[in-house]
């Protein structure tokens, strides 16, 4: 690996091997989301406890200063909302001199494996890797499912994961999902987490977290679970003690309940 590749990855990745980045990309198709309508605002109480931030240009440019900013993964595709007729028509959208220009540690992207337009979205990918790879940038591949949630199963998620490795993805970001330890085994680049199942309670975020990581997960990619917590400091403390300090799921909720409280009774 050359030094440029491996510099970016071991600011992604830390030394004991793990890692937790937090995505602000929602926008990018979702428009203003709930409690991301003010990116800075989120963020600015969340970046001391993340590794990396996944995040689009213009969010990265308006939202987040130059000198107390985290490393950053760059969304780099969309093309597509809400409101439109299939999530799984994304391009490109952001060139590689642009990744340069703001000094990213990543790209990233998504692949949509079984739609009508898998082979757009892999060749999408195929293209960043080689675009990536001449600058020393690496490219995390996020296996989306768009609207269809059912696809969140260990058979669907092992394809997607071994198919982005295939095309020289250095990460791949996929969902938790029970069997999640087939879906390591067979991804021989390192695998981040998503979201899990819906679930209730902080306690089964952190019980579905810790699951992944004894099962060979390097790391999180948590959005919504954190920042749409009522308490999100508290969260990612959390999160953070079970991905960096190897909490258990209880020892995390005792961590949460712990800062929830403290900020219940700070003033202001």
């Amino acid at each position: 690996m050359d030094w440029g590749m491996a510099n970016r990855m071991a600011q992604l990745i830390q030394r004991d091997g793990r890692c937790l980045f937090l995505p602000v990309d929602h926008g990018y198709f979702q428009g203003p989301t709930h409690r991301l309508e003010n990116p800075r605002h989120t963020l600015e109480p969340l970046m001391p406890y993340t590794d990396a931030i996944f995040i689009t240009r213009g969010v990265l440019r308006s939202c987040v200063d130059p000198d107390r900013a985290k490393p950053i993964i760059l969304r780099v595709s969309g093309g597509v909302s809400m409101v439109g007729k299939d999530l799984a028509y994304e391009g490109i959208t952001t060139s590689i001199e642009e990744a340069i220009r703001l000094n990213v540690a990543a790209l990233g992207l998504s692949i949509f494996v079984g739609t009508d337009y898998e082979h757009d979205s892999l060749l999408n990918l195929s293209h960043l890797v080689n675009e990536g790879e001449k600058y020393g940038i690496p490219v995390m591949a996020v296996t989306a499912v768009g609207r269809e949630l059912e696809k969140r199963d260990v058979r669907y998620l092992s394809l997607c994961c071994r198919i982005a490795a295939e095309l020289g993805a250095r990460v791949v970001k996929t969902y938790w999902c029970p069997g999640f330890e087939k879906v390591v085994e067979g991804c021989p680049v390192p695998v981040v987490m998503a979201g899990g199942p819906q679930v209730d309670t902080e306690l089964e975020v952190f019980q579905f977290v810790h699951d992944g990581l004894q099962k060979g997960a390097i790391g999180v990619n948590l959005g919504r679970n954190i920042w749409q917590n009522d308490f999100p400091v508290a969260m990612i403390q959390a999160i953070r003690a079970i991905v960096h300090e190897s909490a258990s799921p209880e020892e995390a909720q005792q961590l949460y309940d712990t800062v929830k409280s403290q900020a219940l009774v700070r003033p202001g």
